[in-house]
């Protein structure tokens, strides 16, 4: 009987190695898309900050709605960041990305 016959049925297999926790990876937004969603982030955020310059209106509806779509947005825009940025998207896996 060989040692290495031994060792071989008790040892665990070997895995991946393991993973930084968030580690940023920019290989799912490759080329243009990564600064267009920076742009739609900074965009977003710079509708936030403009809806709040405003000191009073007449009929604030409109308003109240801007303020809800902008402020959507960049919260949307920043967890795409996240996901696509992350190891968050390996983690999920890709067909729960998508949906």
């Amino acid at each position: 009987m060989e040692n290495g016959a031994v060792y071989n049925e008790t040892t665990e297999p070997q895995g991946n190695a393991p993973r930084q926790p968030l580690g940023c990876s920019l290989r799912h937004l490759r080329g243009w898309r990564l600064p267009a969603k920076a742009l739609q982030a900074a965009l977003s955020l710079l509708a936030v900050i403009c809806e709040e310059v405003v000191e009073g209106c007449i009929r604030c509806g409109g308003l109240y709605f801007f303020e809800f779509k902008s402020c959507s947005a960049f919260l949307l825009s920043l967890l795409v960041l996240f996901v696509f940025c992350t190891d968050a998207y390996e983690t999920l896996g890709e067909d729960k990305v998508q949906r």
